[in-house]
């Protein structure tokens, strides 16, 4: 495995990677020394002489067979290994915490690094300078802290004063470290308590640029879009902007993310490279394809007039939407018309499909997942309904029902959860400083604590209260608040369909589809159902799933629809907006009650 290094101002090496082994500055070692894999790290076995680690000697220093060692360990050791004991002794036997050691490391750096809490507490109330330099890179505990990934460490460094904007041997402050490491929470944490998301370190990059260059994941560079970082700046010395970096470093999924937030392609570094440049350079078929995908989407290589059509987003979502629309008819028409010819026809309906192509190419944005099924959705519906008004009048009010219940399911909000810049940056300082900024009820993307039952859709690019799925026909994700109108759309589609049906045959059986509403019946989401091993309050076995949302089928259906039949039922309402464990008062509606 091979140590991560870090680029210099004059001999940057553009194709090194990093490998996963974590290596950290120590005098004596030029530069680095090589330490467990992370695997091992996090559960506090770093720094351990070569001879323990090879015998498999663990954290549970504690057995009564090594107590006797204690005795004669150095404070050194013993605050790498976290005995708090011999390092208090040694302490008031009169050595000073803020001696270094030999390779120019103090206590409070051992104890960072291996997370020691309890060390780093008593040392600094003994005298220990939370911000003093040590190692071959001049670094602070709060640097060797940030590269390990401890933020509870870094939390508690911070308590005492640590300042995160110091920089180390190799002109790289904390929150460059880690988006070099990948460390996310650690992150959102430092810009929470006000570090500047463009800051450059000495050698002119940003965090940004090293999420590019080192993070081969969507994190923390999603998060870092999300507070409006400057996706096109340029470093100091090579003009590269972040997608000149991932480019460089071969970062397909950070190049993607960079591409919908708007990165320029064309962006030129100091040697008048672009990203497309070094893209070809490198002869990587999947990033020179999506780097010419996204130029063409800009219009770059297309007429001045067309360039603005396609620049405008809004009129390429109207384009999406409106071909099925023209589509449909074009078929109709054609087929309708007096014409004996075939071959004419079919030259027309070619003429179509060339037509269809050229908006495809030309006009249809990828990134609008929604635009052409909704399209699709409502054009086939309208030529439907427009030929079957003049047929059959009674299914008017069944019409009317259909297409209100799916406007509110388009157009109301499913649950969106909201927050202000003041409260994401409140909220990533509490759970950091509670030990709970954990990604798995932490957004990276929204920078809000996910309620429970919630999720982050992918498509609509936010999270969803009690989310149930997303769904291209309405265009809209389905969730507490449309679930409702979904359902009722779902409904009144399948009396359509019946009834046109009927209207085609003459006659048909009526089908219970009791499917549409066993969602409800179980107290279930789709999201759930598809994704319950994901989530620790769901049981799941072979045969079942046993949901702590199901109260009974009844009840089930009385608190999905909120029926209240004027105070014959009582439904619990749940604000899954602000829901953020599975226990909550049911005292508003047990089941139903008789009056």
């Amino acid at each position: 495995m091979s140590s991560v290094w870090y680029p210099f101002q004059h001999h940057f090496q553009h194709q090194h990677h990093p490998g996963n082994t974590l290596a950290y500055p120590v005098a004596g070692k030029k530069g680095f020394v090589k330490l467990l894999p992370s695997s091992d790290t996090e559960r506090g076995c770093e720094l351990k002489p070569q001879s323990h680690y090879n015998h498999g000697y663990s954290e549970s220093l504690g057995r009564k067979s090594h107590i006797d060692d204690y005795s004669t360990w150095d404070i050194v050791k013993a605050t790498q290994y976290g005995i708090y004991e011999r390092c208090r002794e040694l302490v008031e036997a009169g050595y000073d915490v803020r001696q270094p050691d030999k390779e120019n490391v103090t206590l409070l750096h051992w104890a960072a690094i291996n997370n020691r809490i309890d060390l780093v507490k008593y040392y600094i109330s003994k005298g220990a300078i939370v911000d003093q330099l040590g190692g071959d890179l001049n670094s602070t505990p709060l640097h060797w802290a940030t590269r390990q990934g401890h933020l509870s460490m870094v939390v508690q460094l911070m308590k005492y004063g640590a300042d995160p904007s110091l920089i180390d041997g190799e002109g790289c402050s904390c929150i460059h470290l880690a988006a070099q490491f990948g460390h996310t929470s650690i992150v959102a944490y430092l810009i929470a308590k006000g570090q500047d998301v463009d800051m450059m370190d000495q050698n002119g990059m940003t965090p940004l640029m090293w999420a590019a260059y080192r993070t081969h994941s969507v994190d923390p560079t999603r998060l870092l879009l999300t507070f409006n970082v400057s996706v096109n700046l340029g470093d100091k010395y090579h003009k590269n902007t972040a997608l000149h970096w991932a480019v460089l470093a071969g970062n397909t999924t950070v190049i993607s993310l960079l591409l919908e937030a708007g990165a320029n392609v064309d962006a030129q570094n100091i040697k008048g490279e672009s990203p497309l440049d070094l893209a070809k350079q490198r002869k990587n078929v999947w990033m020179i394809n999506h780097l010419q995908e996204a130029r063409q989407a800009k219009g770059y290589d297309s007429p001045s007039f067309l360039r603005k059509l396609k620049a405008d987003k809004e009129f390429r979502q109207k384009v999406m939407l409106g071909t099925p629309f023209l589509v449909i008819w074009l078929v109709g028409f054609i087929a309708d018309l007096d014409i004996d010819s075939w071959l004419i026809k079919g030259l027309m309906y070619g003429g179509v499909w060339a037509m269809v192509q050229f908006l495809s190419k030309s006009f249809f944005d990828h990134s609008m997942h929604s635009a052409l099924p909704l399209g699709i959705y409502l054009a086939t519906k309208f030529w439907m309904y427009v030929t079957w008004f003049f047929w059959f009048w009674n299914d008017i009010l069944f019409l009317v029902a259909l297409f209100y219940n799916f406007g509110k399911s388009w157009k109301s909000d499913p649950g969106i959860i909201k927050a202000t810049e003041e409260q994401k940056k409140k909220t990533i300082v509490e759970l950091a400083e509670t030990g709970s900024l954990d990604l798995s009820i932490f957004c990276s993307t929204c920078l809000i604590r996910k309620p429970v039952r919630s999720k982050h859709c992918g498509v609509c690019n936010r999270c969803i209260a009690k989310f149930d799925h997303h769904c291209p026909w309405v265009g809209n994700c389905v969730g507490a608040g449309n679930h409702r109108y979904f359902m009722g759309y779902l409904f009144f589609l399948l009396f359509m369909i019946c009834w046109m049906i009927y209207g085609c045959i003459s006659y048909f059986y009526l089908i219970r589809v009791l499917i549409l509403f066993i969602i409800s019946c179980l107290g279930i989401t789709t999201n759930e159902r598809m994704n319950a091993r994901r989530y620790k309050h769901f049981k799941v076995t072979t045969t079942s799933i046993e949901s702590p949302f199901n109260h009974g089928c009844i009840r089930n259906i009385i608190d999905f629809f909120e029926f209240r039949c004027c105070g014959l039922f009582r439904p619990v309402i749940v604000d899954w907006t602000r829901q953020y464990t599975i226990e909550y008062d049911q005292t508003s509606g047990s089941g139903y009650q008789l009056v």
